[in-house]
């Protein structure tokens, strides 16, 4: 990512990040910011599932877009995730709502934004985690591999661009979220990353 990276954006950011990690309640904790990267890095990457930002209820978030820990009920959104992928290749859907055994199969699950103030969805929008969550993409980008891109949702849509290297798949939906009462379901994102994985000879994913 380094190259993709300035500086002085990264200075002002962990300024800004350590600020409210030390006076306020932030989500995830601290030492869940990089799970993503942790689980999953650029080079490994086979599927990108990009987020908005993190779940900013207690227990929620742990560093993976979508995902919550075990025992901490499945978000509405990640339900209508299951439903499709159900629909699209008949998996059951998971126990619970914790897709670390997605992260460690090469799926990266990246949130725009890695960090929120308790009870205040995008509060740490627009602070430099942009900056460094597009060179994570740019970075994924410059693999000499097939990586399928999934963007699910308008804000998530804009990152298209980013990706410019003619080998990868960009797949692009409206968001899982209930509220958005079309544009998801009957999708078919699962099938076609099935198929694009298997085309490049990079193996499939046991969303399972």
């Amino acid at each position: 990512m380094k190259p993709h990276l300035d500086p002085d954006v990264l200075a002002r950011l962990s300024s800004f990040v350590e600020s409210e990690y030390a006076s306020q309640t932030v989500y995830p904790p601290k030492e869940d910011l990089f799970t993503a990267f942790r689980l999953c890095s650029p080079e490994q990457t086979r599927v990108l599932i990009l987020g908005q930002d993190p779940y900013h209820k207690p227990g929620q978030a742990h560093g993976l877009s979508f995902s919550v820990r075990p025992g901490v009920s499945v978000p509405p959104s990640l339900r209508n995730v299951y439903k499709e992928l159900e629909e699209d290749l008949g998996v059951k859907p998971p126990s619970n709502g914790d897709l670390t055994p997605w992260a460690r199969q090469g799926v990266l699950l990246l949130n725009a934004v890695l960090t929120v103030r308790a009870g205040q969805p995008t509060s740490h929008a627009d602070k430099g985690w942009e900056h460094f969550t597009d060179a994570a993409i740019k970075a994924v980008n410059d693999s000499p591999f097939c990586v399928v891109f999934v963007l699910w949702g308008s804000y998530a849509r804009k990152k298209a661009a980013l990706v410019r290297n003619p080998q990868h798949v960009v797949l692009q939906a409206g968001h899982p979220s209930p509220m958005n009462p079309r544009g998801f379901l009957g999708c078919r994102h699962f099938s076609q990353i099935r198929e694009a994985l298997t085309k490049a000879g990079r193996g499939e994913v046991a969303w399972s």
